[in-house]
């Protein structure tokens, strides 16, 4: 299941306050202050420490399915998007991308797999890090731009199945051009990164 995907970006507190404002609840900040990784989490908010010199290495934002991260970086950088699978389907994956010959990344929670168009991809297996119980919301679908074809293709072959919650345009750019989230009641948005963002309600 599509889940996930971090930017770089010198707008963190913008980014902050745009996914606060569409219904998005932040679950931790970590930044590196005074030498050292620090957490300055919630109920802390950026009053208490905006004037703080911290190099936030990441913010979370959670709506029930989604979990959307990003990180102080000079210019705006999409870096990954992250897919929640099972322990037996990361290992298929893992094989897949060997047989690709993409480079694999394994760390105690997470996997990264390293891409030839510009951008990783997390396999994630603990589902804490979703709050599917909170409200019924899911990112239905990325439109990415790539600077290469055949990115629709190499996922069917890294994934063993086709993957239509992924499509992609060449340009002159790696970024998200637009993302569908089910459950969000905004139309049609665009973040402090430049993303669209599209939300489609459930209907009773």
């Amino acid at each position: 299941m599509l889940f996930h995907y971090h930017y770089w970006t010198p707008f963190v507190e913008e980014t902050e306050a745009f996914y606060v404002a569409n219904g998005f609840r932040i679950t931790q900040r970590v930044g590196k202050y005074q030498g050292e990784f620090q957490h300055f989490d919630p109920p802390l908010t950026w009053d208490d420490f905006r004037e703080k010199p911290i190099l936030f290495r990441i913010i979370e934002a959670r709506k029930g399915n989604v979990n959307i991260t990003f990180g102080y970086g000079k210019q705006v950088r999409f870096d990954h998007l992250g897919f929640l699978v099972s322990s037996r389907d990361q290992a298929e994956i893992c094989t897949n991308a060997n047989q690709l010959r993409w480079e694999i990344d394994e760390g105690e929670r997470r996997t990264f797999i390293h891409t030839p168009y510009g951008f990783r991809i997390e396999l994630q297996i603990h589902t804490d890090v979703v709050d599917p119980g909170v409200e019924p919301a899911y990112l239905e679908h990325l439109l990415l731009e790539t600077k290469a074809q055949g990115l629709e293709q190499d996922l069917e072959r890294l994934f063993g199945m086709p993957v239509p919650s992924i499509c992609s345009s060449v340009g002159s750019q790696i970024a998200i051009k637009e993302a569908v989230i089910h459950g969000l009641r905004s139309a049609n948005l665009i973040d402090p990164n430049g993303v669209r963002i599209k939300g489609t309600e459930f209907h009773a």
